[in-house]
C-alpha cells in the first residue's frame, strides 16, 4: 500500500518557528533568576575537634583567650551546671544566660578585625552529656536571628571541643 502526501509537494520544507521558542526560554529564565533565594547554610560552624597532642608555639597577643564554656553532666546524660570562664550560670535560664554573657563579652559587631572574628570559645563536656545539651551551647554562643527576623547577627564562629572528660574506660 503507497502512502501518499495529500496537499504537499515534493519541494517544501518544514519551518521552525524559533522567535517564539526564544522568548519561553527568556520567561523562564527570568523566573527563575526572580525566584531564587539565597540563604545562609543551616548549621554550618566553624568547629574543631580535639586533636591528640597540643600544638607548639606563641599566642598572638591581640587575641583573647579561648573563652571556655564547661557543661557538666547529672543523672541520665541531662545538664547539671553551665559555667562560662569562673561563673557558674543559673541553670533555670541555663544557654539564654550564657547567650547574653556571650553578647556582653563580644558585643554585636561583627566584620573584619571585630572581637567577635578573634574569638574563640572551648566546650569543656562531660562525656555523658546528651548531645542536644551540645548542640543548645553552639547554638547560644554562634550566634542568632535579628529583629527583623531575616539577617543571622552572628557572635563567634570559632568553636573548639576540648576532650571530654569522664570517658569510658580504655579497652585492653
Amino acid at each position: 500500500m503507497k502512502v501518499r502526501n495529500v496537499g504537499r509537494r515534493a519541494g517544501d520544507k518544514i519551518e521552525l518557528m524559533m522567535t517564539p521558542m526564544i522568548d519561553i526560554v527568556f520567561q523562564l529564565l527570568i523566573f527563575f533568576i526572580m525566584t531564587f533565594k539565597i540563604i545562609s547554610p543551616e548549621g554550618d560552624f566553624n568547629v574543631k575537634m580535639p586533636i591528640a597532642a597540643p600544638s607548639e608555639g606563641t599566642p598572638d597577643e591581640t587575641q583573647l583567650p579561648p573563652l571556655k564554656v564547661r557543661l557538666a553532666a547529672g543523672e541520665g546524660g541531662r545538664l547539671r551546671a553551665i559555667r562560662l570562664g569562673d561563673r557558674t550560670l543559673d541553670r533555670r535560664e541555663g544557654f539564654l544566660q550564657l547567650h547574653k554573657q556571650i553578647r556582653q563579652i563580644v558585643g554585636d559587631q561583627g566584620g573584619p578585625g571585630s572581637v567577635a572574628e578573634t574569638t574563640e570559645v572551648e566546650l569543656d563536656c562531660d562525656y555523658d552529656l546528651r548531645f542536644e545539651y551540645v548542640i543548645d551551647a553552639i547554638t547560644a554562643v554562634s550566634g542568632y536571628v535579628a529583629d527583623d527576623g531575616r539577617s543571622i547577627v552572628k557572635l563567634i564562629e570559632k568553636i573548639k571541643f576540648a576532650p571530654p572528660r569522664g570517658g569510658p574506660p580504655p579497652s585492653s
